[in-house]
């Protein structure tokens, strides 16, 4: 793989958002290799699921700004019914006592900054990608097997994806993830990222890119590249 683009037809939508990237090579993202530093990521992890409570000070919950933003930019492109934001879900399960909780490291990481910062992020092992990755607006019919389905699904004609040559690598923007390129303990290379659609969060946004990064490399080792995609420069090198 050689690059990640967002093209045109997403700007066309979204010309103000912003997506901070953070590219990892050479991590151990192993429970094993983690071991020693494992205790600490778990205690960050398990503060960002009470920090994240700051964001929850409406009644009504879609009425929260972190959620009302996304709710209203899930209304600008095609969706499955249900779809919401990946940061919708996790301050659901916060607003119901439900902590995130521990899957793998990495995960673990970008879970932590996602609650800390009230910003959706996610990741993907770059090894497993087929060619480029490209942020768009989708014509439709790109094959994609979601995490704990066993039958892969089609997009849809408008749907807002991350895709590969291959396919749909997260749908709904940041709905649901696949299990093609999913993190796993065996992955080495990975790209996170990280979406801001309300141009007040800014400062946010670069915050939460520093931290990942530094806190990636701190923890798994390897090195860390990021930069932050507007529709002025949306395109990142991901070679080594």
């Amino acid at each position: 793989m050689s690059k990640f683009q967002i093209e045109q037809a997403f700007w066309q939508l979204f010309p103000q958002c912003e997506i901070g990237v953070v590219v990892l090579h050479g991590i151990n993202n192993s429970e094993e290799g983690c071991e020693p530093v494992r205790p600490e990521m778990i205690e960050q992890l398990e503060k960002a699921n009470l920090e994240a409570k700051k964001y929850l000070t409406e009644a009504v919950f879609s009425q929260n700004q972190v959620v009302a933003v996304w709710r209203q930019a899930f209304t600008q492109f095609k969706t499955k019914k249900g779809a919401r934001s990946s940061i919708e879900a996790l301050l659901k399960r916060i607003e119901k006592g439900n902590e995130v909780g521990l899957i793998n490291p990495l995960v673990d990481l970008y879970n932590t900054v996602s609650l800390r910062y009230g910003l959706p992020c996610g990741g993907e092992d770059l090894d497993c990608f087929v060619g480029d990755l490209r942020l768009t607006v989708t014509a439709g019919n790109d094959v994609f097997l979601a995490l704990g389905d066993e039958e892969s699904d089609l997009t849809l004609p408008g749907e807002v994806c991350y895709l590969d040559e291959e396919g749909a690598v997260c749908r709904c923007w940041n709905w649901r993830d696949g299990q093609r390129t999913m993190l796993t303990e065996d992955t080495q290379n990975a790209i996170l990222v990280i979406e801001s659609v309300d141009p007040s969060r800014h400062p946010d946004l670069l915050a939460a890119v520093d931290f990942l990064a530094k806190t990636a490399v701190q923890y798994l080792g390897g090195k860390a590249s990021t930069k932050i995609l507007t529709r002025e420069d949306a395109e990142f090198d991901l070679a080594d």
